[in-house]
């Protein structure tokens, strides 16, 4: 660590990131039997959503004697009750632990379970929201996200298998890819940020947006599906590693409380935000211009998604124009740490911005 003042340059930072174990590559998810052997795990609760499909059907082999069960309960913003029923059923399999195959919502389940009932995990993304590789979990009560943060929610071991994004579809692939975008984003002009997290932060935009135009072009290319999901694990060690700010305040509000798809509602979101901060933080989102070859990574994120077809709007999304009074309220309630300070008329703007889909 370099000393503030030095010739280096880069001044004093802190860093904390979580030791696991990755697997990365095409045909990662063999290696999970041999993942739950090194955590210690013999009873595996197997943790998906119903979309999952065939792939549910692939688990008892692959896990042999270690298959206590499947749950195929796990939902968006990780509501209280879908705990609560995950729970159950482990205690009633005799569970020692879970596996953990999805995007966002059943890792986050998965969290859920590590903090409520201490239950260790083995990850297995197939979308890119890279919740994995932080410490934040969410769980949903009575319209209310409540979130924190964690190291016993860090999973034993990921594998990232390559093959299991393929069938991924377009649309949701941009919209999740975009929340990976977030994640780098934010952790660049984070007050805990660093030189290393910078650096990760830019590669991982580079990757994805890279990656984006030759998914939709080709939703099988396995080697654009490899850039995106590295550049997803990497977004996600941003986040696990710094605070989050205003971008993500908004999108578990907008989502705990309306209900909004997750990985949209950033898509929709960050290009106003980042238009809000730009210019307070515009020496820290360099790395972000610099990855997107331009000088407004606000605008050429939003033209990038709607190039892709990503929806445009928070209208667009289900949200009504009654709901933009309380969205605001409870933002400013518990607000996290922001390069631009916000209060009430920014938070508006920002929402009315979003909200109409307006161009940044």
């Amino acid at each position: 660590m370099a000393a503030a003042g030095s010739t280096l340059g880069i001044g004093t930072f802190g860093l904390a990131t979580a030791p696991m174990r990755i697997s990365f590559g095409s045909g990662a998810l063999q290696h999970v039997p041999e993942l739950l052997d090194e955590a210690g795990l013999r009873r595996i609760l197997v943790l998906s959503t119903p979309r999952t499909g065939d792939l549910d059907g692939r688990l008892p082999a692959l896990l042999g004697h270690r298959f206590a069960g499947l749950c195929t309960e796990a939902r968006e913003h990780v509501p209280e009750s879908v705990v609560r029923q995950a729970s159950q059923t482990a205690a009633a399999a005799g569970a020692d632990g879970c596996l953990a195959i999805g995007g966002g919502s059943v890792i986050g389940l998965a969290k859920a379970l590590a903090l409520r009932d201490g239950l260790p995990y083995v990850a297995v993304p197939t979308s890119y929201a890279g919740s994995e590789m932080t410490p934040i979990w969410g769980v949903t009560h009575e319209g209310r996200k409540r979130t924190g943060r964690s190291p016993s929610v860090h999973p034993r071991a990921v594998a990232y298998d390559v093959d299991l994004t393929l069938s991924l579809p377009v649309a949701t692939s941009v919209a999740s890819a975009m929340n990976a975008i977030a994640h780098a984003a934010e952790a660049i002009y984070a007050p805990d940020t660093s030189p290393f997290i910078s650096m990760l932060a830019e590669e991982a935009v580079r990757r994805i947006v890279a990656a984006l135009p030759r998914i939709a072009a080709e939703p099988t290319d396995a080697h654009a599906r490899s850039d995106a999901l590295y550049g997803a694990w990497l977004a996600g060690i941003c986040l696990g590693s710094t605070t989050m700010s205003l971008h993500h305040k908004l999108c578990h509000v907008l989502g705990g409380t309306l209900d909004l798809p997750h990985a949209q509602t950033h898509t929709v979101v960050l290009p106003h935000v980042l238009a809000f901060n730009a210019q307070a933080a515009h020496s820290h989102l360099a790395p972000l211009a610099e990855a997107l070859h331009t000088t407004n990574p606000a605008s050429s994120l939003q033209q990038l998604a709607w190039r892709l077809g990503a929806p445009r709007s928070l209208r667009e999304l289900g949200m009504h124009a009654r709901d933009l009074d309380a969205i605001a309220s409870a933002v400013l309630a518990e607000p996290y740490a922001n390069p631009r300070p916000v209060d009430r008329n920014g938070v508006d703007a920002v929402l009315r911005s979003a909200f109409d889909g307006l161009p940044v």
